[in-house]
């Protein structure tokens, strides 16, 4: 546990866990937008932590002092996106019966993070288009324009390139919010962050449950490490944070996992490292037959490298590489 915390100290940013080299340049490049008070599109699958990285940004930048305010394009209904964004006067439509401040001014001297920016409408992405030009909005119902002086970060599950092409996304805006561009790696793509993470939410949770649960085990590691985590980061938290409400002892176990997450790794230890419908990365073919190697082997590590054609060295060298390390 206090080697885990240190890995866990010394690869993270804020909130934001990963040694993986990828993701070593994404806290690079949320310093270098921090610096600055650029727009920034962060894309990434969803559970990546878009949103923590935009928080990140923010906190980090000159504007911490003024507000962080998110909405989620895609969660709000399209004819109440709009009252939304830039608010309305009282009367502007049937059911305005007061006068509302929209999430623009709500930003205002701070930072507008617009998660899942792929789905909104066109007519309002020319009306954002416009904001991000001239830095004035004007509520629906409104005469008057309302200078604002704030920062737009976006992001987005979806390739917005693949939205223009097919008519549902503006270039133009594209271009504006992709100033500054950052792509978050999926879960699966950097599983050397999967024992950092998960210990950082067995603390999280074992602290809020108050339950002394120390560490994962091993075999439980092993079975988080074989899977692919769709829901990426998020998935992975909801995982430890089921188990630890149904772990009895000081060490995190296989059964406290959910079954499918056990029938998936019993599959994978009896099935060939090929036999799956999904391409496998070479890394992580290379990954699976190593782990095949030493139960093969019983745990010899001469024998295993012996069998798979490599030396001694550069098979603990590989270990190392996808933490397979006892």
């Amino acid at each position: 546990m206090a080697l885990q915390t240190k890995l866990e100290k010394d690869h993270s940013f804020g909130e934001i866990i990963g040694k993986n080299k990828k993701m070593q340049q994404v806290f690079t490049q949320i310093q270098t937008a921090a610096a600055g008070d650029i727009t920034v599109l962060i894309q990434g699958e969803t559970g990546t932590g878009k949103e923590l990285i935009a928080k990140s940004i923010h906190y980090n930048s000159s504007r911490k002092v003024g507000p962080f305010v998110a909405i989620n394009c895609a969660a709000i209904p399209t004819d109440l996106i709009e009252s939304e964004l830039f608010g309305h006067e009282r009367g502007a439509f049937t059911g305005a019966t007061y006068q509302r401040i929209g999430k623009f001014e709500q930003a205002n001297t701070g930072t507008l993070f617009l998660d899942e920016i792929w789905d909104m409408p066109l007519t309002l992405q020319a009306k954002l288009l416009r904001v991000l030009q001239e830095r004035e909005c004007q509520r629906v119902g409104g005469t008057s324009t309302i200078s604002i002086d704030l920062r737009i970060l976006a992001a987005t599950n979806q390739d917005l390139k693949d939205a223009i092409r097919d008519g549902n996304f503006r270039k133009d805006l594209f271009y504006r919010l992709s100033a500054f561009h950052i792509t978050v790696p999926p879960l699966r793509k950097r599983r050397e962050d999967i024992p950092i993470l998960a210990d950082h939410f067995l603390t999280k949770y074992a602290e809020a449950a108050e339950k002394p649960i120390r560490d994962i085990s091993t075999d439980a590691l092993q079975v988080l490490r074989q899977h692919d985590f769709p829901g990426n980061v998020r998935e992975l938290e909801n995982i430890i944070a089921s188990a630890v409400l149904y772990e009895t002892t000081d060490l995190l176990q296989p059964q406290s996992l959910p079954l499918s997450l056990k029938q998936e790794s019993s599959q994978s230890a009896t099935s060939d490292p090929m036999d799956t419908t999904v391409i496998l990365s070479l890394d992580e073919v290379e990954r699976r037959a190593i782990v095949h190697a030493l139960k093969v082997a019983g745990g010899n590590m001469s024998y295993a490298a012996q069998q798979l054609g490599i030396g001694r060295t550069t098979l603990y060298r590989k270990l190392e590489k996808y933490n397979l390390l006892p």
